[in-house]
């Protein structure tokens, strides 16, 4: 059986990012009276523009997924993440450019995912009380800080050429 060396690559680096996901999944700022989350916004951006929208989505997926059966994570976890991931892969993939894929996380994590955690939180959590725009303010404020983190992050990747020479040169697909 022929295995293509780029996709297992591509998955050893998402098993990567899951695994610090995972760890650093604890480090919180204090953004007035809020903690803000924002090792999850980094990771995604770095997965997007690297790995691209499917990896990212479930290299987000399986982040969630191990930090909910830890008990370090939401359930609230699965709708952000992977909305955030997912459309900043898909914005770099399309246009090549950095400020559209940090857009993408944005957009993505900020409205997309907070919108659809609602349905989580008043039907799965049962709390009936919440309002469908309640968390676009935490959940902005989150992948706001970890996106801006994660400029500096990704501009020395690319610059560098680090992710390129793990991936063994090949162009990401």
């Amino acid at each position: 059986m022929k295995v293509n060396k780029l996709n297992v690559r591509k998955l050893n680096l998402a098993g990567m990012l899951i695994a610090i996901g995972v760890v650093c999944s604890p480090l919180n700022l204090p953004i007035g009276v809020a903690k803000c989350f924002p090792v999850q916004h980094i990771i995604n951006v770095i997965a997007g523009v690297f790995l691209g929208p499917f990896y990212a989505l479930g290299m987000a997926f399986s982040a969630s997924l191990i930090r909910n059966i830890l008990g370090t994570g939401s359930i609230l976890a699965f709708p952000g993440s992977m909305c955030g991931a997912f459309l900043c892969g898909y914005m770099y993939k399309i246009f090549r450019k950095l400020p559209l894929a940090y857009l993408g996380e944005l957009i993505g994590t900020g409205i997309f995912g907070s919108i659809l955690a609602f349905p989580l939180a008043s039907f799965i959590l049962g709390n009936k009380e919440v309002a469908l725009f309640t968390f676009i303010l935490p959940f902005g404020i989150s992948t706001l800080v970890g996106t801006i983190i994660a400029i500096p992050i990704v501009s020395v990747l690319k610059r560098i050429k680090f992710v390129d020479e793990f991936l063994n040169n090949e162009m990401i697909v």
